[in-house]
């Protein structure tokens, strides 16, 4: 038995059961991946994959006990590799942090330029996506540190936990309609709205409090990015509905900001790393400089507690 083995299996499964796929990702030939599985299952005395032909089509009963034991020795190879290169480099590596657009344009500069001080041989690759986007990346080891606002909590592979409390802001032009009277969703509602995409951002809790409130949002654009929203904002499109954060007074000079958070709610924006990922000393350090309520100490403790889907607040 050997990894190269393993990894065929883990790939096969990742890869849909197609083995171009896996011998492209693997770096072999087709007939490697399948001569690979095969050792495997006749050393283990068990067939892992369902065939038809030359073809597999899924996973054996016996293949789907097996696979998360293939998955964690994985893993832990992983984790002691990288267990050795924290005492050969204490201070340096290569740190990989997936979040949302709005997360890493306006939560997330503050705290790398504090790491970067700290840590300043520690390579950083920021990855962008939607939040279930953020999740995978985590989960295939793409990723050390995941931050966004929904998602990341709905895997148990996952630990995810709460960093801070927002809301949403209306923006609008200066002497717009809306700035006169108290904000209301019957009266936001009258307009055409441009918001983020569902998913993203705390979209979920403005499509709730409209249908909720038995109204219809006309939603004529949406987003994944603020700067985006704001843009059309700024060119007559509508009525923006932005996280409060990405309202700049400084540099959103042609735009007044409205706050929302009593007609949305409170968003919670979650930090995930994968359960039983050896993380390094700097990523603990990262974690703490963009939450300082989650100290290693909470954090370790955190990925002690075996309890799927258990919640956390802060």
């Amino acid at each position: 038995m050997n990894f190269q083995q393993l990894r065929s299996v883990r790939e096969t499964v990742r890869c849909g059961f197609n083995l171009t796929d896996v011998a492209q990702v693997l770096h072999t030939s087709q007939p490697g991946v399948s001569r690979q599985i095969r050792e495997l299952e006749d050393e283990l005395g068990i067939e892992l994959f369902v065939r038809a032909g030359k073809r597999l089509t899924g996973m054996t009963e016996p293949g789907s006990h097996v696979l998360p034991i293939i998955e964690r020795i994985l893993q832990d190879s992983q984790n002691l590799r990288r267990a050795g290169q924290e005492f050969v480099a204490q201070k340096s590596g290569q740190l990989s942090i997936a979040a949302t657009h709005s997360q890493a344009r306006y939560a997330l500069p503050q705290a790398v330029q504090e790491f970067r001080q700290k840590f300043p041989n520690v390579r950083l690759h920021l990855h962008q996506g939607s939040p279930r986007q953020v999740a995978e990346m985590l989960i295939t080891g793409e990723a050390d540190v995941g931050i966004a606002t929904e998602a990341l909590d709905d895997y148990d592979a996952l630990l995810a936990l709460p960093t801070y409390r927002w809301t949403h802001a209306v923006i609008v032009p200066p002497g717009h309609a809306l700035l006169d009277q108290p904000l209301t969703l019957a009266r936001l509602a009258q307009y055409p709205l441009i918001t983020y995409d569902t998913g993203f951002t705390g979209r979920t809790h403005i499509d709730q409090a409209f249908a909720q409130h038995g109204l219809q949002a006309d939603i004529v654009l949406s987003a994944m990015d603020a700067d985006v929203i704001k843009t059309y904002v700024g060119l007559g499109l509508g009525v923006g509905i932005v996280a409060s954060i990405a309202y700049e007074h400084e540099r959103d000079t042609g735009l007044r900001a409205i706050d929302a958070g009593a007609l949305f709610g409170i968003n919670l924006t979650k930090l995930a790393v994968r359960r039983g990922a050896y993380l390094r000393g700097y990523v603990y350090a990262f974690i703490e400089s963009f939450s300082p309520t989650l100290a290693r100490s909470v954090v370790e403790r955190a990925l002690n507690d075996e309890t799927p889907g258990a919640q956390y607040d802060i």
